[in-house]
């Protein structure tokens, strides 16, 4: 056995329970309307008809979210500034995430030669990543240590002025639902990160932490090309019991209407706008977004919006990897806080490295 495949065996021992529902959840799909069953009841017998099946729901979903503009092929970073340490080179770089904004984030590019796994991690602005801002959510620049390229990137002009998100083509009269601009965003930063020179664009990840948790998971399920991805406690499904943690509802997710805005920040849904109050009426939920991975694997980093009975939801993206032929291609941990731990963190890093190293 070489040196690299003991490496991925530790590595896979390490993270291998989290692949796998406690007893009590096993098996179990709640009232969940299964991804394998087309809109017309016929159920996903095969995985050709899964094929066909997937396209309904992306489709139904994009649909009801708004049409994304053409993806930005054709760009690349513009280096705005640049420095080094003893491990990596950064760079502050900008580039258009969407066809009408531009957008600054941090590029951090180790020292070692040769083509390199990378993860693009998404929050209210860029620098809490690269390790300016609140402890345990440094996830950029901790992986950065560990021979990823990586690229922070946050909202951080509408963050200070509290409409959070990206709105496109305007504020005013937006023509997608916020949460799936974020996810365009994050289609164009791959795309844009994917011709670096270190880049091996078959090895890019996503990672975000609660609101940029949400970033991430709507971006890796709408879009094919990030390999795998890590949400760090967004809600992962719509659930009202977790107040404001898990506030789908609010103008900057899946409620948006033209501002003014009152009420934010509620800890129910009463008197949204946008698609979410129709979502909920059709008994549509994000376990439809989640199974459009497979067979790529996910990492739910759960804490107080992700509880371990979030598997019941997870079991339906489970039962989609089975159909495919795919074992071990979804993963949750669980922990107390909404805020990252150590542990949780390393879980996380670990599970990158695992299957975007080797």
């Amino acid at each position: 056995m070489t040196k690299e495949s003991e490496e991925k065996t530790e590595i896979w021992n390490k993270i291998v329970p989290f692949f796998s529902p406690e007893a009590q959840f096993a098996n179990i799909y709640g009232d969940y309307r299964s991804p394998l069953l087309f809109k017309n009841g016929q159920k996903v017998k095969t995985k050709e008809e899964w094929f066909k099946r997937r396209q309904e729901i992306r489709v139904d979903w994009m649909s009801r979210m708004g049409k994304w503009p053409p993806i930005m092929t054709d760009q690349v970073m513009k280096i705005v500034k640049d420095s080094t340490n003893e491990l990596y080179d950064q760079y502050k770089v900008s580039f258009n995430w969407t066809p009408t904004e531009k957008t600054e984030g941090y590029l951090l590019v180790p020292h070692k030669k040769g083509k390199k796994p990378a993860v693009i991690s998404v929050f209210y602005e860029p620098e809490t990543a690269i390790g300016q801002g609140k402890p345990l959510r440094d996830f950029a620049f901790q992986l950065a240590k560990r021979g990823f390229v990586t690229l922070s990137l946050g909202t951080s002009e509408t963050s200070k002025n509290k409409t959070y998100s990206i709105y496109y083509p305007s504020i005013d009269n937006a023509t997608m639902q916020p949460l799936s601009t974020l996810a365009y965003a994050a289609a164009n930063a791959w795309e844009v990160l994917a011709k670096a020179d270190d880049v091996d664009s078959t090895r890019i990840g996503i990672v975000g932490h609660s609101y940029g948790g949400k970033w991430a998971m709507f971006a890796s399920c709408l879009y094919d090309k990030f390999a795998c991805a890590a949400w760090s406690d967004p809600g992962i499904v719509f659930d009202e019991t977790k107040g404001s943690g898990v506030n789908y509802w609010e103008p900057w997710y899946l409620g948006y209407y033209p501002p003014p805005w009152e009420n934010t920040w509620n800890k129910t849904s009463d008197g949204s706008q946008g698609i979410y109050s129709q979502l909920r009426k059709d008994s549509l939920d994000l376990h439809e977004l989640h199974a459009l991975m497979a067979p790529r694997p996910f990492l739910v980093s759960g804490g107080s919006s992700d509880p371990p009975e979030r598997w019941i939801p997870l079991n339906h993206s489970i039962a989609v990897n089975e159909l495919l032929g795919y074992k071990n291609r979804v993963a949750m941990t669980n922990r107390e806080t909404h805020g990252g731990t150590v542990e949780s963190n390393e879980q996380m890093y670990l599970f990158f490295e695992y299957f975007l190293k080797f």
